[in-house]
């Protein structure tokens, strides 16, 4: 049985990686795609390439970690499939560095992106689930939300906050307004991060890190499998994780 046919999904983060594979592969099983990303050109092939296989996308550029704009996402939703069934918070940066780099502007834009972005993300779809008495939100958290990895102090507390925003949210929400809520924790994931990252030493870091890495295909899957269950069902976290591991 599929249980995604017709289900209105908000992703965040959509124009490449996890969120466009995800897009793809939800649009595949007959959701209605609401795609958000600050890449318009990268929203405009996902959207081409979706209706080219027969789904149903629309998109909107948005930064998330401007509140208002991603307020404006979720109205814009409800306006054009009648709500949001889905969220799929997934809008986030990795950017590797050592405590003794001090790299400030990085762990900012980190904390901007993957902690006020999923926040703000909440606040917008949480209303809309709570007058419909149902909905789902998956929050994408990584392997660095279970474990702390070298020259990624800052980027593992925002993944760790993600793993407590989810159990607060599946304790509250999921017992008393029947609203799911689930985390996917990949591994590393070929998405082109490690170029984002600034600091030198944190860069080379990164890249070996990335020769390891699993496709977004891969985590699509899982996202796939974690939205498609019944409604008395929750899947609480998938790991994801490469083969060969050197975290």
């Amino acid at each position: 049985m599929n249980h995604l046919e017709g289900k209105v999904v908000v992703i965040t983060g959509a124009s490449s990686g996890i969120g466009a594979a995800s897009a793809k592969a939800l649009a595949a099983r007959g959701a209605k795609i609401v795609a958000a990303a600050r890449d318009q050109d990268g929203l405009d092939k996902l959207v081409a390439d979706i209706h080219k296989a027969g789904g149903t996308v629309t998109a909107r550029v948005t930064d998330v970690t401007d509140a208002d704009a991603v307020q404006a996402l979720a109205d814009f939703a409800v306006d054009t499939y009648g709500g949001i069934d889905v969220l799929v918070n997934n809008a986030g940066l990795m950017l590797f560095s050592f405590w003794k780099d001090r790299a400030l502007d990085d762990w900012n834009r980190m904390i901007e992106v993957n902690i006020r972005g999923y926040l703000n993300a909440i606040h917008a779809v949480l209303p809309v689930m709570l007058r419909q008495n149902s909905g789902h939100i998956l929050n994408m958290d990584s392997v660095a939300g279970h474990q702390v990895g070298d020259g990624a102090g800052v980027y593992c507390a925002t993944k760790f906050f993600v793993q407590a925003v989810t159990e607060s949210m599946r304790r509250e929400l999921g017992v008393r307004e029947g609203i799911k809520a689930s985390t996917i924790s990949p591994g590393v994931i070929d998405t082109g991060w490690a170029d984002k990252v600034t600091d030198p030493v944190g860069r080379q870091a990164a890249k070996e890190l990335n020769e390891i890495a699993i496709s977004p295909e891969s985590v699509a899957d899982a996202v796939v499998y974690a939205l498609d269950q019944p409604a008395d069902v929750t899947v609480n976290d998938l790991i994801i994780s490469p083969t060969r591991q050197n975290w």
